[in-house]
């Protein structure tokens, strides 16, 4: 699976962008999808994660309430709807895939783990400013 991930820019504190990750290959609908992103200067930190079919989402609490991923499995795409954004959200965007497709239930820390994802996109940049 190779990811594209696009839909980064530059917005003001309170505006909304969303991000998009296009996946190549058959498998798609059978990975599970993340969102991670990384601040400068900072480690990766996990945005949110899709189950396969999309019915099921766990978050960050950092973005819950304003971040909303979906997916479409027809078009191979995953989203990353945000909005009320503030500087603390300016970093490098990643999505990533877990092949395994086995949904974590409740399980933040395995959902959020970078091991438990076997792809990842080359990052979008995402810059709020005030």
């Amino acid at each position: 699976v190779q990811l594209q991930a696009s839909g980064g820019g530059l917005v003001q504190t309170g505006g909304s962008l969303r991000l998009s990750c296009v996946a190549s290959g058959r498998t798609f609908s059978t990975c599970i999808m993340a969102w991670f992103r990384q601040a400068p200067g900072k480690g990766r930190e996990f945005v949110g994660v899709i189950s396969r079919s999309g019915s099921s989402l766990i978050y960050a609490d950092s973005v819950k309430g304003r971040f909303t991923i979906s997916r479409d499995n027809a078009k191979n795409t995953v989203y990353l709807q945000m909005n009320s954004l503030n500087y603390e959200d300016t970093a490098v965007y990643y999505c990533a895939a877990d092949q395994r497709g086995i949904w974590y239930g409740s399980n933040f820390y395995y959902a959020s783990k970078e091991g438990q994802y076997d792809y990842w996109g080359q990052g979008t940049q995402v810059t709020v400013s005030s």
